[in-house]
């Protein structure tokens, strides 16, 4: 069930499932504009054997935005380490996918004795190099960009989802009701313009060799956003780091196809 927590000023969305005597519980960061629903299919099955924690990063989802307006990479970091000290958890498997990746690998550099093992999926960190979904564009347009803080059409929302998709056909109405219904919590628009204005755009890539957690590297090979050659170099900066590709899945692999995406998750983790 949902809960939340106050933590730097926000009332912080989240879920906590799974045996509570895990001592590396697994703790799942979305990526832009979405939620910690992208982790549902994951989440079931793991929740079976280990402890899973995930939440919305402020400026999305129902946590909202951040009370400063401030959604730099350094500020992510230091909200998920002050998230999982209030929920008492001091050592845990940390998973990104985008943005979530992104604020993944900075938080093992940042943290390291606190991650025990490092899982990127689709992330973040190298200069873009990809096509950007049309919300995205729109987010970043001087002028345009006010008027998306009012108004963002549904179907502009489905159509950034089939950017994201390897296979646009299992879209579903109902995922894309979700997503758009949670933009329209009050300042989540806004915060998806000012996320981006901050955004470094790989400014910190140089610090990705410096990842020092074991780490698994998780890729859709239709990933038109963050190509699979992105897999390659991270693989090539993360010594003894692991690559799994998906052929046939986009640029969020873990919400297309939660079962096979988490078999390499399994055997990374050591579980059965």
């Amino acid at each position: 069930p949902s809960a939340f927590v106050k933590v730097m000023g926000m009332d912080v969305h989240y879920r906590d499932e799974g045996p509570r005597n895990d001592p590396s519980p697994i703790v799942l960061l979305h990526g832009t504009s979405s939620s910690l629903h992208t982790w549902d299919g994951w989440a079931s099955e793991l929740t079976q054997t280990r402890r899973v924690i995930r939440f919305d990063l402020p400026g999305f989802g129902l946590t909202g935005p951040s009370p400063e307006g401030n959604y730099t990479i350094e500020y992510y970091v230091q909200f998920v380490s002050a998230m999982l000290e209030a929920l008492e958890v001091n050592r845990y498997v940390l998973v990104g996918n985008s943005l979530g990746g992104e604020i993944a690998w900075e938080s093992a550099v940042a943290n390291p004795s606190r991650i025990s093992r490092l899982i990127l999926v689709d992330a973040g960190g190298y200069p873009p190099s990809g096509k950007m979904p049309i919300g995205f564009v729109i987010a970043q347009l001087p002028g345009i960009n006010l008027i998306s803080q009012y108004t963002l059409p549904r179907t502009m929302i489905e159509s950034s989802l089939k950017h994201v998709y390897g296979d646009p056909s299992r879209i579903t109405p109902e995922l894309v009701d979700r997503y758009y219904e949670l933009t329209l919590r009050a300042g989540n628009r806004a915060a998806v313009s000012a996320r981006f204005a901050q955004a470094k755009q790989g400014a910190d890539a140089a610090n990705i060799r410096k990842v020092a957690v074991p780490t698994l590297i998780i890729w859709g090979g239709k990933d038109e956003l963050f190509p699979p050659e992105i897999a390659e170099r991270f693989h090539e900066d993360i010594p003894g780091s692991w690559v799994a590709k998906f052929d046939h899945l986009g640029h969020v692999p873990q919400e297309e196809d939660p079962a096979r995406t988490l078999e390499a998750v399994r055997q990374f983790l050591g579980m059965r």
